[in-house]
C-alpha cells in the first residue's frame, strides 16, 4: 500500500494547497541528492516526497487522491481497482464505478441496479426487480476550498468548480437499471458534467468549517440529488499552521537568545507587531499562547524554533570554536 502523501509531506489532510506546496519545497531542499551526496536514505526519502507531491500537489490530483481514498474506505480497502469482483457486486468492474466518480465514462452491466452506498445511495447489493425499491438519493460530494485569513475574517464569495454526475440529457435517467444503451450515459442514466457556482464564505469563518450546498452533489437517475459538502481551509501563510483548530506560528530564535534569554518581535496574522520575552534556557519547541492575536481574535500559539544562519562569518565561527573548546 502506498504511503499516505499527507503523512509523507508532514501536513494534515485539511492543509491548504499553499501549505502543501510550502511543505514540499522545504522537504525537497532538505533531502535533495545534491545536498546529500552518496546518502541512499536521503535519496529514498526524496523520491517519496516527490511521489507524495505528485499525488496531492495540484488541486485536480488532490481531488482524485482524496476521492480514491474515500472509495477504498467504502469498499473495504484495496483489491478492487480495475478487478472484477464477484458475489454481492455481480461481477461488476468496480474500476468502472470509480471511473464514474473520477470523471471517466466507465461501463454498466445490463439489468444491474447500481444502489451502492456512496454512488447513488443504498446497499452494496444487487436487488431483484421484484423487491420494492429503496428511496434513492445521489451521493454527497466532499471537497475543500482554500481561502485566505483575510477573506475568512471579512467574508467573501468565491467561484468553485467541480465535476459531478448529472441526469442524462437524453434519457432523463430512464435507462438506469435496464438494458438500454443510451449513448450519452451508456445506460447508467447519468453523465459526468462540470459545474461552477459561487460559494459564500461567512464572516469570521473558521478553519475546517463545513458549508453544505443542498442539491449540488451527485444526481441520482431516478431520485433526489446529494449535497456538496465544502470544508473551508484557511491558509495560515508562511511560518504558520493549524493544529486542532489552533493557529501556531513558528518564531525562529538565535541559539544565543535561546540560551541566554532576550526579546523578539513578531508580526501577528492581523499585521500587528508584538514583542515577546524569551526566557533564559528556552528550548526549541517551547510555546507561548497569546490571547486575542490569532484569527478573528482567537488565540495564537507561538512556537520557538532555532534560527539557522545560511553562512557563518569568521567572527561567528571563531566564537563557536571557542565555545566548543570550553565544553559548550
Amino acid at each position: 500500500m502506498a504511503e499516505d502523501p499527507y503523512r509523507v509531506l508532514g501536513v494534515s489532510p485539511d492543509a491548504t494547497d499553499a501549505e502543501i506546496k510550502r511543505a514540499y519545497r522545504k522537504l525537497a531542499r532538505q533531502y535533495h541528492p545534491d545536498r546529500n551526496p552518496g546518502d541512499a536514505a536521503a535519496e529514498e526519502r526524496f523520491k517519496a516526497i516527490q511521489a507524495a507531491y505528485e499525488a496531492v500537489g495540484t488541486a485536480e490530483a488532490r481531488r482524485e487522491n482524496d476521492q480514491r481514498g474515500r472509495m477504498e474506505e467504502m469498499f473495504g480497502g484495496g483489491g478492487f481497482q480495475g478487478n472484477p469482483v464477484g458475489g454481492g457486486f455481480g461481477g461488476v468492474d468496480l474500476g468502472d464505478i470509480i471511473s464514474q466518480f473520477m470523471g471517466g465514462r466507465g461501463t454498466s452491466t445490463p439489468g444491474f441496479d447500481f444502489r451502492f452506498s456512496q454512488g447513488f445511495g443504498g446497499r452494496q447489493t444487487q436487488q431483484p426487480k421484484s423487491e420494492p425499491a429503496e428511496p434513492s438519493r445521489g451521493a454527497d460530494i466532499e471537497a475543500g476550498l482554500d481561502v485566505s485569513l483575510e477573506q475568512a475574517s471579512g467574508g467573501t464569495q468565491v467561484k468553485f468548480s467541480h465535476r459531478r454526475l448529472k441526469r442524462c440529457d437524453k434519457c432523463k435517467g430512464s435507462s438506469f437499471g435496464t438494458s438500454k444503451r443510451c449513448a450519452p450515459c451508456n445506460g447508467t442514466g447519468v453523465q459526468t458534467k462540470g459545474s461552477t457556482l459561487a460559494v459564500k464564505v461567512p464572516p469570521n469563518a473558521s478553519h475546517g468549517q463545513l458549508l453544505r450546498l443542498k442539491g449540488m452533489g451527485h444526481e441520482h437517475p431516478q431520485g433526489e440529488p446529494g449535497d456538496l459538502l465544502i470544508t473551508l481551509r484557511l491558509d495560515a501563510e508562511e511560518g504558520r499552521r493549524w493544529e486542532d483548530g489552533r493557529l501556531v506560528q513558528e518564531v525562529p530564535i538565535p541559539i544565543t537568545t535561546l540560551l541566554l534569554g532576550g526579546k523578539v518581535r513578531i508580526s501577528t496574522p492581523v499585521g500587528k507587531r508584538v514583542q515577546i520575552d524569551v526566557p533564559e534556557g528556552t528550548r526549541v519547541g517551547d510555546r507561548r499562547r497569546l490571547q486575542g492575536h490569532g484569527h478573528s481574535g482567537g488565540p495564537l500559539d507561538i512556537e520557538f524554533t532555532l534560527a539557522e544562519p545560511d553562512k557563518l562569518t569568521k567572527s561567528q565561527r571563531d566564537a563557536l570554536e571557542s565555545l566548543r573548546d570550553s565544553g559548550l
